[in-house]
């Protein structure tokens, strides 16, 4: 069961990949969502407000200590101590604000309270001091939940046809050192690039940014809460700007730029890894429907990160089914659905590091089997130009 199994593909969608999968089956299950939802406990889908925040306060308290130690101690230690101590804390910051970017991604689901607008202003906060327009992705993170696997509709990580690979991608990828060059650059610069010009997201008939209210991304009713994002980001730079000139901009790098750094690839590499395996499909309009797009993604396995995120990482299906269920019952319910799904549910184990390279050198384009006429609007990835 699951993505890990390395078997029964066609000889077409084996070829050019060095490592087969058992490919998720594409057809209409044989369940409904009803039908998992009767599976799952019923308090799975009960949000506590007072157990939401003790999350936010667990993880803001973390990164106050960590904040305090280093600011306090670091410059006391013998040199060259401090050259050790300093990716050490980014690290750490690192991968504990990743877990605040979780839970305002989780107000953004509407899956921290029963109240919208306590969710909306935890999450306008904490995506804030994080510089994300928490609004503008917010909405554009719903479309996606509403049309993923769809090729044409889907909003991020939208894979491309064989055809629409550019030339020099398609010499980068083909290679070891041209393949770590597109990585670091993902990692880095991906996601603001995403926010700033819609790079890896869905093609629009005009330019596309999360932060102009008037662009395609968004509707005329939500405008006016783009603008409320816009000015949280204004404030946001502008508190940052004082700090760079009250410390310097180097000590602002350190403290809170670097962790950022790594928040945001961290952000990349679950959002990636999510969503591009050679086990999962993709749809065109022929096939797509809600139901099995929600179904076409992968749980993934971070380890003692999985906590840390809040298991962002490894329960990624259920949440896919039921967006508004908090994180602290998603690997329960994942538990309780798993014998419903079968081999619709994707789990693969490959430690983080070892996955996003495989799959980078794996996954380059989508294209339909030749040797199925079928299924012509079942899509697969491949990596044979």
């Amino acid at each position: 069961m699951g993505a890990r199994g390395r078997s029964n593909l066609p000889a077409a969608a084996m070829e050019g990949n060095e490592f087969p999968v058992r490919r998720a089956p594409h057809s209409k299950p044989p369940f409904t969502l009803r039908q998992i939802k009767r599976a799952i406990p019923p308090h799975c889908f009960q949000r506590s407000l007072l157990r939401s925040v003790s999350y936010v306060i667990s993880d803001l308290s973390f990164a106050s200590l960590f904040y305090w130690i280093t600011s306090t101690y670091l410059d006391t230690l013998p040199h060259p101590l401090p050259y050790l101590a300093w990716p050490i804390y980014w690290v750490l910051q690192g991968c504990i604000l990743t877990g605040v970017w979780v839970i305002a991604h989780e107000c953004g689901h509407h899956a921290f309270s029963d109240y919208q607008w306590v969710d909306d202003t935890v999450g306008l906060a904490l995506h804030t001091f994080l510089l994300v327009p928490y609004f503008s992705w917010k909405y554009s993170h719903r479309r996606h939940h509403a049309n993923t696997g769809s090729l044409e509709c889907d909003e991020v990580f939208v894979p491309k046809t064989k055809a629409k690979i550019p030339w020099y991608a398609k010499c980068l990828n083909n290679n070891t050192v041209g393949r770590l060059i597109t990585l670091m650059i993902t990692l880095t610069l991906g996601w603001p690039f995403y926010l700033l010009f819609n790079v890896s997201g869905r093609p629009y008939d005009r330019f596309a940014c999360h932060f102009d209210p008037y662009g395609p991304i968004f509707s005329s009713r939500e405008r006016l809460q783009i603008y409320l994002s816009d000015v949280g980001m204004l404030a946001a730079l502008y508190f940052l700007y004082l700090v760079a000139s009250a410390k310097g901009l180097a000590w602002l790098m350190c403290i809170y730029g670097i962790p950022l750094l790594i928040v945001n690839g961290f952000l990349v590499t679950i959002t990636y890894l999510q969503h591009t395996h050679l086990a999962l499909p993709h749809y065109n309009s022929l096939e797509w429907d809600w139901f099995r797009g929600a179904l076409a993604t992968v749980d993934r396995d971070y380890g003692l990160l999985n906590k840390v995120f809040h298991n962002i990482t490894d329960t990624h299906v259920v949440h896919h089914l039921f967006t508004t269920m908090p994180h602290y019952h998603a690997m329960e319910a994942t538990k309780a659905l798993r014998p419903i799904l079968g081999d619709y549910y994707q789990f693969d184990g490959t430690p983080f590091y070892k996955a996003i390279w495989r799959e980078a050198k794996e996954c380059l384009y989508v294209a339909q089997d030749q040797d199925a006429p079928d299924n012509k609007g079942v899509f697969w990835y491949h990596n044979r130009f």
